[in-house]
C-alpha cells in the first residue's frame, strides 16, 4: 500500500549546487500537493482499485491475486533504471510526458471494460499503467530536491506525505462509491468501472497539461550523459557490493522478506472475502459499503496507526516499541478468522474489525520502514534505502502470487487461520536483528 513512501533514490548524494534556489522556483503550494496526488493515485488504483475491480467482472480470486500482485515488480526493480530516468530526459520532462502516458493507461483500461476480451487487455494496460507510475515516482521524488530551497524541502515533506495519504484514501474510499453510484446508474457493472476509469483518465490528462505549465524549471534539472550512466553502472556495482558485505546481511534480508510474510497474504484476499457473495462464504458488502467502511475507514486508520507509531518511536526510540509494533502488526490478523466463522451482517462490527486490523498493521508497519533506514545507515545510504525497499516490494509480491489459489483450496476460514500461522516468520526474524538503543530517537535522527 506505501510502496512510494521511499527516499529518492536518484537523488542520492547530490551536491549542495544542486539545490534549487528560491529564483528558479514557483511558488511550491502550486506544483507540490498537485504532484503527489498524481504520485498517490495510480499505486492505490494498481494494487487496491484492481482487486476488486476484476472480482467484480468475474475473474476468480486465484488468478486476482496472481496477476495483480505481480503489478508490484515495477517497484522492485525500479532502482535498476533510476540513471536512464536522469539521463534520457529532464525529470520536469518525465513527470508531465508519464502523467499523459498514465492517462492513457487509464483510457485503455476503460475502453477495454466492457469488450470480450478486457482480462488480457486492461492487464496489458495496467502493466503500462505500473511502469509509468513507478517512472513518474523516480522523476518526482527526484525533482522535490531541485525544485525546491533546502529551507523548504523540509517543511514541505509533511505536505507531500499528507497529500499523497490523502490521494490513497480518495482512490480506495470515494472511487468505489463513485463506482458503484454509476453502476447503479447504469444498470451494468463494466459500463460503471469503465466510466470511472474514464473519469480518472480525465484527471491525469488535467495532471499532464497543468504540471506541464506550472512546474518550475530548475537550472539543474538537467539531463545526464552516457559517461554518467557507464559511472552510474560501475558505481551500482560497487553499492551492491557494500550492501551485501554489511554484517548479518542474511538475517537483513530475511526480516525485510519475512516480516510481513502473512500480513502479505491477507492483504490480497481480505478485500475480496469482504466484497464475495455471503453464499460464497464472503460478507457481502456491496461496492459503495466497501468504499465507506473498508477502504475509506481502513485506510483511515492505518494511516493514523503509522502517525501513532512515529511519534512513539521519536520519544522512546525504535527498540523500545519493535515488540508492541510486532504484535499490533500480526496479532489482529485474527480478527479474520472471526469474521469469516461468525460473518456478522452488522456492518459497524465489521467496520470496526478491518478498522482494528489496518489500525495495526500501519503502527506495525512503521517499525518495518525505519528499520529499513537503520539497514541503510553508512556510505551510500539513499542508495541501500532503495534496494531495501525493491526487498519490500518482493516480499509483498511472492506471497501474494499464490494466495488466492491458497484460499481457494483451504476456503476463507482455514486460509485466515494459515495467515495467523505465516505471521510466526515475522516474530522470528524481528527476534534474530540487531538493533541500537537509541536509534529512532528524534534527538539522535
Amino acid at each position: 500500500m506505501l510502496l512510494n513512501e521511499i527516499v529518492p533514490e536518484n537523488c542520492a548524494d547530490k551536491p549542495a549546487t544542486l539545490t534549487a534556489t528560491r529564483s528558479t522556483t514557483r511558488n511550491p503550494w502550486a506544483w507540490v500537493p498537485t504532484l503527489y496526488l498524481a504520485e498517490g493515485f495510480p499505486n492505490a488504483i494498481a494494487t487496491a482499485v484492481a482487486v476488486i475491480l476484476y472480482q467484480e467482472l468475474g475473474i476468480d480470486d486465484a488468478r486476482i491475486t496472481f496477476y495483480t500482485s505481480l503489478f508490484y515488480l515495477p517497484w522492485v526493480i525500479k532502482p535498476l533504471w533510476s540513471p536512464c530516468v536522469d539521463i534520457l530526459r529532464t525529470r520536469r520532462i518525465w513527470i508531465w510526458q508519464t502523467q499523459f502516458l498514465l492517462c492513457a493507461a487509464l483510457a485503455g483500461i476503460a475502453i477495454s471494460l466492457p469488450g470480450r476480451h478486457f482480462f488480457p487487455v486492461s492487464l496489458a494496460f495496467f502493466w503500462l499503467l505500473t511502469f509509468c507510475s513507478a517512472t513518474h515516482d523516480i522523476a518526482a521524488d527526484g525533482f522535490y530536491i531541485l525544485g525546491l530551497a533546502e529551507r523548504e524541502q523540509s517543511f514541505f515533506v509533511g505536505v507531500r506525505n499528507t497529500v499523497y495519504r490523502i490521494a490513497l484514501l480518495c482512490a480506495q474510499g470515494p472511487f468505489f462509491i463513485y463506482v458503484a453510484r454509476l453502476e447503479a446508474r447504469t444498470g451494468n457493472v463494466a459500463a460503471g468501472w469503465a466510466v470511472g476509469f474514464a473519469t480518472m483518465a480525465g484527471v491525469f490528462l488535467c495532471f499532464g497539461a497543468y504540471h506541464s505549465f506550472i512546474l518550475p524549471r530548475p537550472v539543474a534539472d538537467r539531463r545526464g550523459s552516457t559517461e554518467s550512466l557507464a559511472k552510474f553502472f560501475r558505481d551500482f556495482v560497487v553499492i551492491f557490493k557494500v550492501f551485501f558485505q554489511k554484517p548479518k546481511i542474511l538475517t537483513l534480508l530475511a526480516f525485510l522478506l519475512f516480516y510481513r510474510f502473512g500480513e502479505a497474504q491477507l492483504l490480497k484476499v481480505a478485500p475480496l472475502f469482504v466484497k464475495h457473495a455471503r453464499v460464497g462464504g464472503g460478507l457481502g458488502l456491496t461496492t459503495e459499503q466497501f468504499g465507506t467502511f473498508y477502504s475509506t475507514m481502513g485506510v483511515a486508520a492505518l494511516l493514523v496507526g503509522g502517525f501513532i507509531g512515529g511519534i512513539l518511536v521519536s520519544r522512546h526510540g525504535l527498540r523500545a516499541w519493535l515488540w508492541p509494533m510486532v504484535i499490533m502488526m500480526h496479532l489482529p490478523d485474527a480478527i479474520y478468522i472471526y469474521l469469516s466463522f461468525a460473518r456478522p451482517e452488522n456492518l459497524k462490527l465489521i467496520g470496526a474489525c478491518v478498522a482494528l486490523e489496518q489500525f495495526g498493521y500501519g503502527f506495525g508497519f512503521t517499525a518495518y520502514m525505519l528499520y529499513m533506514i537503520y539497514i541503510a545507515r553508512g556510505q551510500h545510504a539513499t542508495a541501500h534505502y532503495a534496494i531495501c525497499t525493491g526487498f519490500m516490494a518482493l516480499g509483498f509480491m511472492l506471497p501474494g502470487l499464490w494466495s488466492g489459489k491458497l484460499e481457494k483450496w483451504l476456503g476463507y476460514p482455514h486460509f485466515f487461520i494459515w495467515v495467523v500461522l505465516a505471521t510466526i516468520p515475522g516474530f522470528i526474524v524481528t527476534a534474530l536483528i540487531p538493533l541500537d538503543a537509541e536509534f529512532g530517537k528524534k534527538k539522535t535522527t
